[in-house]
């Protein structure tokens, strides 16, 4: 071998470990602005349902607005996720989506009405909304280098660990002060935190598709068969997954567990959902996409255990909720990253997060109306929704193993 062809054996050894550090990096800062976006927007979450609740809203109303935000915390995605993939502007479109979503959490303090606290929930959900596609497309590109379930489950796993530190921060407040609004107040600290350290990672990787090295050129326009089958399951677990707020909400109204330990509930439940986020998402990578379907009928009992149970069984159920919201989080999007080429990434994760946001709104709506009825409506529409959705996960695999080989 002449000296020419050692000499791009050696860059060609050196450059790779430098994109896949790069790629760690790039994934760890975005991690880190997760974490305290979700300090902020996750600790007022946690007491969403009963602030509203104090503010003289019925269950049916919680629920709506609860779906309301879903919906366009998610059919949003539809308009940013195709407008990132057309215009190639990741990062101005994920910097106005944080923005917005950041400043409604804090506003949240000198909200005079549940209508008021309702359009600043809702608009947290939209700055949400904005920002997922052009970021998920992002840290595909980043979680190449280390395998789709490691990159999304270490994003996952900070992300989850603000969404854990935040409603204890909250329940600190409120078993000291007793006052919402103080509690709403505080988390100006983690909004501030989160825009500055993005603006640090957006000077960082002004690029970060170039973390991203052998991307498939598209080979059509259309998005394939089993995206769409993959939709269809993922909607159906969307519809019976209950929104924490109208856990909260139904804790509040039953006494089942004090308001001062609803945070830390939920608290707990993000620990699960973050540590949920790295063992699963390392089992992705290694086993494949068959780990979703158990995994959704674990989280599917947690509508039993939270709606039927005393404070300890109540406690079990949130954890498992959370376990579920981690699988939702991480395994979900990183399954799409490998069913779709990365041109068509933007519109594929828009189009699939706007259905999946669709079947939330309808399914929180629905469940708000069920709580006024019966308990056990809600129960069965959650747990059936989600069950029936495991044969169309199992369709899911048979299709991707078939392609595989």
């Amino acid at each position: 071998m002449d000296d020419a062809a050692l000499t791009k054996v050696a860059q060609s050894k050196k450059v790779a470990p430098t994109q896949k550090s790069n790629a760690i990096r790039f994934l760890l800062l975005i991690g880190i602005v997760s974490f305290f976006a979700d300090f902020g927007y996750e600790g007022a979450r946690s007491i969403a349902g009963p602030y509203l609740a104090v503010l003289g809203a019925s269950a049916t109303l919680v629920g709506t607005i609860a779906g309301l935000g879903e919906l366009l915390g998610y059919g949003l995605r539809l308009v940013s996720g195709p407008l990132s993939e057309r215009t190639g502007q990741f990062w101005p479109i994920t910097l106005f989506g944080y923005v917005l979503q950041m400043s409604a959490v804090p506003l949240l303090a000198i909200a005079p009405n549940w209508q008021t606290a309702g359009a600043l929930i809702v608009a947290e959900r939209m700055g949400r909304a904005i920002r997922n596609p052009p970021r998920d497309v992002m840290l595909s590109h980043a979680a190449k280098q280390i395998g789709y379930g490691r990159g999304f489950g270490l994003h996952e796993a900070l992300d989850q660990l603000g969404a854990m530190v935040g409603p204890l921060i909250i329940a600190i407040v409120l078993a000291h002060r007793g006052s919402y609004r103080t509690a709403f107040a505080i988390l100006v600290v983690p909004a501030v935190l989160t825009l500055a350290l993005l603006i640090v990672a957006r000077v960082t990787y002004p690029q970060p598709e170039g973390l991203e090295t052998g991307v498939r050129k598209m080979e059509t326009g259309v998005l394939p068969g089993v995206f769409w089958v993959y939709l269809a399951g993922a909607a159906l677990v969307a519809a019976g997954f209950a929104d924490f707020s109208l856990i909260t909400y139904h804790f509040h109204k039953t006494s089942v567990v004090p308001n001062t330990w609803v945070p830390v509930f939920y608290s707990v439940a993000m620990g699960i959902s973050g540590l949920g986020s790295l063992i699963f998402g390392h089992l992705f990578d290694r086993i494949g996409f068959w780990i979703l379907i158990p995994l959704t009928v674990i989280s599917a009992a947690s509508a039993p255990l939270v709606f039927l149970g005393g404070f300890w069984l109540a406690l079990l159920g949130a954890a498992i909720w959370g376990l579920g919201m981690g699988v939702h989080e991480s395994i979900i999007p990183a399954a799409v990253a490998t069913m779709v080429p990365a041109q068509r990434r933007p519109s594929a994760y828009g189009i699939f997060t706007a259905g999946y946001g669709v079947a939330w709104f309808l399914g929180s709506v629905i469940m708000g109306k069920f709580y006024g009825v019966s308990l056990s409506y809600v129960i069965g529409f959650s747990v059936a929704a989600q069950v029936i959705a495991v044969p169309i996960f199992l369709a899911v695999r048979k299709r991707m193993s078939a392609v595989a080989n």
